[in-house]
């Protein structure tokens, strides 16, 4: 048995490992510009994070069906529970398919034939949180969530995503006070590669609840004050900050200092097939690395549940709060 953990910043569509890219372009008469599998895993070494979105973006050409974004999602959640992953809260892109000509129908029923059957099939208790790419239009961002309103029984909460730099929040300020009234949670990337007053924009004037990324909250002492203060979570994602080069190593990560500071952070994993590792690789990677001990490592996934949009399910909740906290390390007293 791994640490009980949930997910709260996971694209779907980041999740799109070579072998199944491959088998997903075959079933969909899709020419991949890559000799295979191996060509195509050497692809995903990139340098930022504008050369990660060009592949991302790419590699959508195969998702076509209700039956590839389930094939999808099951194919995660499998490997997210194997790795102790208890409740996932999963961001999918719909404008970026929109775009492509695959309608929001399918992208979501397919999810949902996967999630719907989560608990059965995998133990993992799911949300699903449409995402808003920042860096198209604010009325395209509206039109997406009209497009979304036949679906709000399957989705969650709304987010922003895709490049931040010279995409303030307060761009989407009508968007989201429009998921505001239809009673979706808001989340918003903020503090990756933008800068701290993102992620006060994003509270102020977005009204989100979490913060994913949120790393360079550090730059600003006030901002890391009212985040303590206020309870604000942080979704960070470790594996990928290295990746797109937010820091240089991991042993340069804010992680420890964050929350000596008394931040509530989560660790998550962003992109996993592109990044280098799922939700509990990059537990194991923050432990071996940082060193980070067996009370913090408790404490992140502690607040991985108490920062969960399951406010309709508190006893499940409390159950998987129950779970960290019987957890124990192998050969531990």
């Amino acid at each position: 048995m791994v640490l009980p953990k949930a997910e709260l910043h996971l694209h779907i569509e980041g999740t799109l490992e070579p072998e199944l890219a491959f088998e997903l372009a075959e079933r969909n008469g899709v020419e991949l510009p890559w000799a295979g599998t191996e060509a195509l895993r050497e692809a995903y070494r990139f340098q930022d994070l504008q050369s990660f979105l060009n592949l991302y973006y790419e590699l959508m050409a195969v998702l076509r069906t209700e039956r590839d974004f389930e094939d999808l999602a099951d194919a995660y959640l499998a490997r997210a529970a194997a790795q102790g992953v208890r409740h996932a809260e999963i961001f999918f892109d719909p404008q970026a398919h929109i775009a492509r000509g695959v309608g929001m129908g399918t992208v979501v029923e397919g999810l949902w034939r996967a999630l719907g059957r989560s608990r059965e099939h995998h133990g993992v208790s799911t949300r699903l949180i449409m995402c808003f790419l920042r860096d198209e239009s604010a009325e395209s961002a509206m039109a997406t969530l009209e497009e979304a309103k036949p679906y709000l029984d399957r989705i969650t909460g709304v987010g922003l995503d895709s490049a931040e730099v010279g995409h303030p929040p307060a761009k989407f300020r009508a968007v989201y006070e429009a998921a505001a009234e239809l009673g979706l949670r808001r989340v918003a990337h903020a503090g990756e590669e933008g800068p701290p007053a993102y992620i006060a924009e994003a509270l102020d004037v977005l009204g989100v609840e979490r913060i994913d990324h949120g790393l360079r909250c550090m730059e600003d002492p006030a901002l890391v004050e009212r985040l303590v203060r206020e309870r604000v979570p942080l979704t960070l994602c470790p594996l990928s900050n290295v990746r797109l080069r937010a820091v240089d190593t991991l042993a340069d990560h804010p992680l420890p200092a964050m929350l000596d500071a008394g931040l509530m952070c989560t660790v998550n994993s962003d992109d996993p097939a592109y990044f280098g590792g799922y939700a509990g690789d990059n537990f194991d990677a923050v432990r071996r690395v940082l060193g980070l001990s067996q009370e913090r490592l408790r404490e992140l996934a502690r607040n991985s549940f108490l920062a969960s949009f399951l406010e309709d399910e508190e006893e499940l909740r409390a159950r998987y709060l129950a779970e960290v906290e019987a957890y124990r390390w192998e050969g531990a007293e």
